[in-house]
């Protein structure tokens, strides 16, 4: 699969990115992503980003990592994942290094929109990886001045307590308050350590966008105080095997981005997934 060329555009060109979360079949074993995916042509993307738990088990075989990068072209310079808890509980993240030449946590920047892909799966345990993947959060937010946006993106939900937010206990399926970001801080959680930094970079003039993944049948879309945008979306029908209980149950959601990077104006919108993909009950 070849997306468009992101580089080479015209004065006004507009590029589509798409946001999907929790994208696993939760009872095929034949298939292991969600059987709607197939039905999206992926190639009208310009980027996709995947808020995590990709497959129910996508590290425990290598075949079944083949499968997802046969789907979403990992290789991709515009394909980020943000490894989710069924992604990265069985290790094997040196799978995802060699294949993708990207570490589980990084940076990248296209079209005047720098992203921080985030392994919130990290702990103290950890301690170098995790460390050097705060320097370079820090790094990124002392030093960046010529992107329009920066996006970061990550699987759970780390926003208790940022300002003009309700807590991510109401919509996500995770609550991670205590999660340090470093091992020289047991108080360096999001709200103390990384949405400090990001109030600084909104006020050099780059917006600041969080897109979170571990959430199912649900639609995230928050601007804190401060005026850092909080988004999430991710799919969750699947878990239904009785065609009536999917079709009635609650609606899943991808998000779709609109980008002219001429003028470095960015849209999005919640879309229902159904709708997307075509799918007939």
């Amino acid at each position: 699969m070849i997306f468009g060329n992101i580089e080479l555009l015209a004065q006004n060109d507009t590029l589509k990115y798409i946001f999907m979360g929790h994208t696993y079949e939760y009872y095929s074993i034949n298939n292991p992503l969600d059987s709607r995916i197939s039905m999206i042509d992926l190639k009208e993307y310009d980027g996709i980003w995947l808020g995590g738990d990709v497959c129910s088990e996508s590290l425990m075989e290598y075949s079944t990592l083949e499968i997802i990068d046969s789907v979403f072209n990992l290789k991709h310079p515009n394909t980020h994942w943000a490894l989710g808890n069924h992604d990265a509980r069985n290790g094997n993240w040196i799978w995802v290094e060699e294949l993708t030449g990207k570490k589980t946590y990084y940076t990248s920047s296209s079209n005047g929109i720098t992203h921080i892909v985030l392994n919130t799966n990290l702990t103290p345990n950890e301690c170098e990886q995790l460390n050097d993947q705060y320097r370079i959060i820090v790094d990124v937010c002392d030093t960046i001045n010529k992107s329009s946006h920066l996006i970061l993106l990550m699987h759970h939900g780390l926003w208790e307590g940022v300002p003009g937010l309700i807590s991510p206990i109401g919509y996500a399926q995770s609550n991670l308050k205590y999660y340090n970001f470093n091992c020289y801080d047991v108080e360096s959680n999001f709200v103390n350590e990384i949405y400090p930094r990001l109030l600084e970079v909104k006020k050099r003039g780059v917006e600041v966008i969080c897109i979170l993944g571990d959430i199912g049948a649900m639609k995230v879309e928050y601007t804190s105080d401060d005026g850092i945008h909080f988004l999430g979306a991710g799919l969750q029908k699947s878990h239904y095997q009785d065609a009536e209980e999917r079709k009635n149950s609650r609606t899943d959601y991808a998000i779709i981005f609109k980008h002219v990077p001429a003028t470095g104006w960015l849209s999005w919108e919640h879309v229902d997934f159904d709708k997307l993909s075509g799918y007939q009950y």
